[in-house]
């Protein structure tokens, strides 16, 4: 800290700080509190929940490798509270795999297994829910797990000392704020706390995207069309997607709420999700574009002529920016090729995340967890999905926990611990590889 710094109130202090309260820093944090930690959980907008509820990516996937579920833990929590509320919808197992039948029941749900070459693609377990589920789903587990909850607060600075973080300053309407804490996480998406306080990282950059929702739609019409009149229905549909300027194979899928759709689109390609300037020219072109879409639809697409503007996302979807350079860089090889590493302690869909890939080099005291994790930007393309994300919060939080107990290095954590304790939350670590895993990166290897 500089002797400004050192003028600035400190407001909190706890065991464990997380710095974004997307949804893998959510889950961190109850992971860490539910292990007898202190928590104070900091997140710049009025809600918590990041891309899952503020940038309306309505659909869990990358949970599966075949017919077995892979990510679970909190997340099925989340599942399961909105399935309460009939805020979620899931497709029943009798209903996961393919066929015509189930394609035309459950795509439009966005639940089919997309990465499937063959068609109809199979149906799987997946959820598609509504964001202010999510949004009240995410207040409640941290008031339960008594978690310092700090909104409108947007991280400005790392506390470092003598290598180690010490804590955070954050810039509120009150001016700048201090919160210190023995161990910081960082689910910040871009990095921004490993950045700050000296670790190595790269710099990615992908297609962004501002999220829309159309209201009372007709989708009982709109599927009749596209299965029934298929010709004139890809005529149609060709031409939207001209207009949205590009978007994934299906551009609306349908939400819990009868008659509300949403439109992961447009895909806004040459934006910098980090730079000002590029974020507020994300924001004009974005509109423009859905406006664009809507008009065309209700004119000319049946189920959509009664529709109306419902509204864009709170935030513009950003996928790729800074990532951790960390202990270990994962590889677009380890993902494709479905590495499985010693000290894996998290996995996706069919790819498994290494302990050290959540560490940075340079800094003590701080683990990351979130799409900034360390891998290559072509590998992070394809392992960056909301529950994957979800599964290392709560690695990271266990870790936190075993590092104060051990009064030890988080980064010397002993893995086998952390898979030992995921298991005991319910949670797959991905000790335990899958049968289409391949090799074995060990820790002598790597060494």
């Amino acid at each position: 800290m500089t002797s400004t710094d050192k003028n600035i109130p400190v407001v909190a202090q706890s065991d464990v700080v997380v710095v974004g309260g997307g949804a893998a820093g959510v889950t961190a944090a109850v992971s860490a509190a539910r292990n007898g930690c202190s928590v104070t959980l900091l997140e710049r907008y009025h809600h918590l929940g990041g891309m899952a509820s503020g940038g309306m990516v309505l659909v869990l996937d990358d949970m599966v490798n075949g017919k077995e579920i892979v990510v679970s833990g909190i997340v099925d929590e989340f599942v399961a509270r909105m399935q309460k509320e009939g805020m979620a919808v899931v497709p029943p197992e009798e209903d996961r795999y393919a066929s015509d039948e189930m394609y035309r029941k459950w795509a439009r749900w966005g639940v089919h297994d997309f990465h499937q070459a063959q068609k109809p693609q199979p149906i799987v377990y997946a959820c598609a829910f509504d964001p202010d589920a999510w949004k009240r789903t995410s207040l409640d587990l941290v008031r339960e797990n008594n978690i310092n909850l700090r909104l409108h607060s947007w991280f400005s600075d790392a506390i470092v000392e003598d290598g180690a973080v010490k804590g955070v300053i954050c810039q509120t309407k009150m001016g700048r704020q201090a919160i210190r804490g023995d161990i910081v996480i960082d689910t910040t998406g871009d990095c921004d706390v490993a950045m700050a306080a000296g670790a190595d990282f790269s710099q990615g950059q992908y297609i962004v995207t501002t999220v829309f929702r159309l209201a009372n739609v007709d989708t009982d019409e709109a599927e009749r069309f596209e299965h029934e009149e298929p010709e004139e229905f890809a005529k149609i549909n060709r031409q939207a997607r001209r207009i949205i300027g590009g978007a994934w194979e299906m551009w609306w899928l349908k939400t819990p709420i009868p008659g509300v759709v949403w439109c992961n689109c447009p895909h806004m390609p040459g934006y910098d999700g980090v730079s000002v300037e590029d974020l507020t020219k994300a924001e004009y072109e974005g509109r423009e574009r859905m406006m664009g879409l809507f008009e065309y639809v209700r004119e000319n697409m049946p189920g959509f002529k009664q529709s109306y503007m419902l509204g864009a996302a709170e935030q513009v979807g950003v996928r790729t920016t800074r990532m951790l350079q960390g202990e270990y860089v994962v590889t677009k090889d380890d993902i494709v090729n479905r590495r499985y590493f010693e000290d894996t302690v998290c996995r996706g869909r069919d790819y498994y995340t290494p302990y050290r890939a959540l560490l940075p080099r340079q800094v003590d005291q701080l683990i990351v967890a979130g799409r900034h994790y360390s891998a290559e930007p072509e590998a992070q393309k394809r392992s960056r999905e909301i529950p994957p994300c979800m599964v290392q919060g709560e690695v990271a939080g266990i870790a936190a926990s075993l590092a104060l107990q051990e009064n030890s290095m988080i980064r010397d954590v002993d893995y086998r611990k952390i898979q030992k304790q995921m298991r005991a939350q319910g949670a797959d670590p991905g000790d335990i590889p899958s049968a289409n895993a391949t090799g074995v990166d060990s820790l002598a290897q790597s060494a």
